[in-house]
């Protein structure tokens, strides 16, 4: 294993990337979402708005200005967790920024053998950001891998989940019409 850094030490990919940033989110919920004003609102039913200038969405919109790809698979169960339905109820923003973000069920990851044990960034098919995340949903680090067969694993399985999920706003709906 590679040593984990913090989070904060890869923030510049975001930014340094050239074609694609992908992200596969594995899980069923987030501690810096649960912590936050947005998903307390959520929880008392209030929808989030989109928030067009947040930093990530302005990135987004400069990096496909660009040219280049932000795009992202979330896995989710059924029925999804609270965590998961107010991640598809905020990807309406980072849509209309530019970032392509898809669903897949948990049970048809597993099927197709997506390796689910590790939510990961993968910047230009080169490098992969695997993320360390605790029992209580916190990021505690980050490997930052560059070993050719990780990539070529991460690089399949991103292929796999993108042809297999379906865009979050159609789950979202239909989520929605049964809470």
């Amino acid at each position: 294993m590679a040593p984990l850094v913090p989070f904060e030490d890869i923030v510049h990919f975001f930014a340094d990337f050239e074609h694609t940033a992908f992200r596969l989110e594995t899980r069923r919920g987030y501690a810096t979402d649960r912590n936050g004003a947005r998903f307390q609102a959520f929880m008392r039913g209030i929808d989030p708005a989109p928030e067009p200038d947040h930093p990530w969405n302005v990135n987004v919109r400069q990096k496909a200005r660009a040219g280049a790809r932000f795009s992202r698979v979330r896995i989710i169960d059924e029925p999804p967790t609270d965590g998961q339905r107010f991640l598809m109820a905020t990807a309406a923003g980072g849509v209309a920024a530019g970032e392509d973000i898809r669903v897949l069920g948990r049970t048809d990851a597993e099927q197709l053998g997506i390796d689910l044990a590790h939510d990961y960034w993968l910047f230009d098919s080169t490098t992969l950001v695997r993320m360390h995340i605790d029992d209580l949903d916190t990021t505690v680090g980050v490997e930052v891998i560059t070993d050719e067969a990780a990539v070529l694993t991460a690089c399949r399985a991103r292929d796999t989940a993108l042809a297999a999920a379906v865009p979050t706003a159609e789950v979202w709906a239909a989520v929605r019409s049964t809470v």
